[in-house]
């Protein structure tokens, strides 16, 4: 059995550890910070069409862009092990908001080119960037009021969980937050591969155009399991060992294993960004093509591209 006071000491992170995360952190940061405010410059200002897409990109730059910049402060907290005060709680909250939203957003966006793609007919009257709008804010309303769900808000220290009490609010989290959309998001994007693989396709254009889709579509579902799965197979780890009263010992090195992968998963704000360009440029040389000669070649060529836009 763990002596929880006793593992509270020993569970603190060693040197090198925190400077592993300073230097991820202080790599994420600028990077982070430049991709998404052009991202955000893109999709505001350069993009004169608004479509359901556009409408969920800027929600999630602006998400990620949230989560840039709570960086420099999880540095300075983390580093100097900050109590869990009023300038902590608010900066966490924003954090765990705005990652929770990009999580969220990401999933939503995949739902939305699975039924522009799977139900084409159908996608006119179910898509529309009013209802794009409307989805994000309910999605804003539901993650900010449901921040009382914190199973760290009783810890001592800033971003940090030295206790070995078990928490079922991890599974509600691990569950609503990662499980749900992992398992949504990888069911439209294996779907709608499949359902681009299977068309038949005679123009050299629209072909390169579903390649590129293909392309995107499964970037996108790569990036979030690369990304967020290594940090959240952690966090379940370490619940299940608390549970079980595993010693102290192996409990830290779960939450070394977390912190790293956590870095992981804060560095999805940079892999979104990459995608941001990905998106625009496909949706420029959409726009760019001539007009075809028949309606039909026209008609694939639009199809594909609400794909992306």
């Amino acid at each position: 059995m763990t002596n929880s006071t006793n593992c509270s000491n020993s569970l603190k992170l060693n040197y090198n550890v925190q400077l592993i995360q300073v230097i991820i952190y202080a790599t994420i940061f600028p990077f982070g910070a430049i991709f998404n405010i052009l991202a955000l410059w893109v999709f505001c200002c350069k993009m004169k069409k608004w479509t359901e897409t556009r409408v969920y990109m800027i929600n999630l730059v602006i998400a990620d862009c949230s989560v840039v910049c709570t960086l420099p402060f999880t540095i300075y907290f983390l580093w100097n092990d900050w109590s869990r005060d009023m300038l902590c709680l608010t900066i966490q909250s924003i954090y765990i908001i705005n990652m929770c939203m990009s999580i969220y957003i990401i999933t939503v966006i995949s739902v939305d080119r699975y039924i522009a793609i799977k139900y084409p007919l159908r996608a006119k009257s179910l898509r529309s960037p009013w209802k794009a709008a409307f989805i994000c804010g309910f999605l804003w309303i539901s993650v900010i009021t449901s921040q009382n769900v914190n199973p760290s808000r009783e810890e001592p220290l800033c971003f940090q969980k030295l206790s070995t009490t078990p928490s079922a609010s991890i599974l509600y989290i691990w569950i609503l937050v990662f499980l749900i959309p992992l398992i949504i998001l990888s069911f439209c994007s294996i779907h709608i591969i499949r359902s681009l693989n299977k068309k038949i396709i005679t123009n050299p254009q629209e072909k390169k155009l579903i390649e590129k889709a293909i392309y995107i579509v499964s970037t996108n579902m790569i990036v979030f399991i690369v990304c967020f799965l290594p940090v959240q197979v952690g966090m379940l780890a370490r619940f299940v060992m608390e549970k079980n009263e595993f010693t102290c010992l192996a409990i830290k090195k779960i939450r070394i294993f977390i912190s790293i992968t956590s870095c992981i998963a804060n560095s999805n704000c940079c892999m979104d960004a990459i995608c941001y360009y990905f998106v625009a440029k496909e949706f420029r040389e959409a726009s760019s093509f001539s007009k075809p000669k028949y309606h039909h070649s026209k008609t694939n060529q639009n199809n594909t591209a609400q794909l992306l836009v």
